[in-house]
């Protein structure tokens, strides 16, 4: 893996990444532990992954802390906050990575419960432990962020505009950040290659990851991705708190 943050930047620095125990968020966290940040890994009932992740990030030197939580629970998320404070005090960069709303045998509105109740619970229970010049990072698709002016796949419709309304719903916090000097961006990518949602709507539509692949001329993996989303945690956050990643042509950008 590259270097995408100059190392011991972050020395000293808490960073928390929702659903870390794999794909993105596992190799943001170990873009930001290998910056010198202190990592806690967020899972939902992949222990024995985020352990074994943790492993691999303690052997850089940094302190790391695995917290099973799921984040439509506002209990379990308040446990989360809790065992933050206590082991480290502070938090200082919120990656808000973990989503869904593709999988079977979820509720009908689980789709808008994590992707957007779940992003502001996560939010607002982590604003008592940060402070002026921290950062929330808020992680989407260009799917999900273009949603109002650029169709989607119909299988990805329902978990687009739920993302497109927790990015809004976050947004709307943006006044309240600002005035505690909390400073926020979205990080946007095309469809990226490796992940569980493009597993998905490659299993309901086939030949789909593909047919973007050459509309866009390439696609993003999953570390490099990573990569980008681990910038956007210290580089400076653009006026309109977006950083887009990978093609945006298809939508009009």
């Amino acid at each position: 893996m590259s270097q995408p943050v100059p190392a011991a930047s972050l020395t000293g620095k808490t960073a928390l990444v929702t659903g870390s125990s794999r794909g993105i968020g596992a190799d943001t966290a170990r873009y930001l532990a290998q910056a010198g940040a202190n990592v806690v890994i967020n899972f939902r009932n992949k222990a024995p992954r985020a352990e074994k992740l943790a492993t691999e990030l303690r052997a850089l030197g940094v302190d790391v802390l695995t917290v099973g939580a799921d984040l439509t629970e506002a209990a379990s998320v308040a446990e989360m906050f809790s065992a933050v404070k206590e082991r480290f005090g502070s938090l200082d960069i919120l990656v808000l990575n973990a989503s869904g709303g593709m999988e079977g045998g979820m509720a009908e509105d689980y789709a808008l419960t994590l992707n957007r109740d779940a992003q502001v619970g996560a939010l607002e229970a982590a604003l008592p432990l940060m402070a002026a010049g921290s950062r929330v990072v808020f992680v989407t698709s260009h799917q999900a962020h273009f949603i109002e002016t650029t169709p989607t796949m119909p299988e990805y419709e329902p978990v687009a505009k739920s993302k497109r309304a927790g990015e809004d719903a976050l947004r709307e916090r943006i006044p309240l950040l600002t005035e505690q000097g909390i400073e926020f961006v979205v990080v946007s990518g095309d469809m990226i290659e490796g992940t569980i949602t493009a597993t998905l709507l490659e299993r309901a539509n086939p030949g789909a990851i593909a047919e973007r692949r050459e509309s866009a001329g390439k696609l993003y993996n999953v570390s490099e991705f990573a990569a980008e989303v681990a910038r956007a945690a210290v580089e400076p956050v653009p006026a309109d708190h977006t950083r887009l990643i990978g093609d945006t042509s298809s939508f009009g950008v």
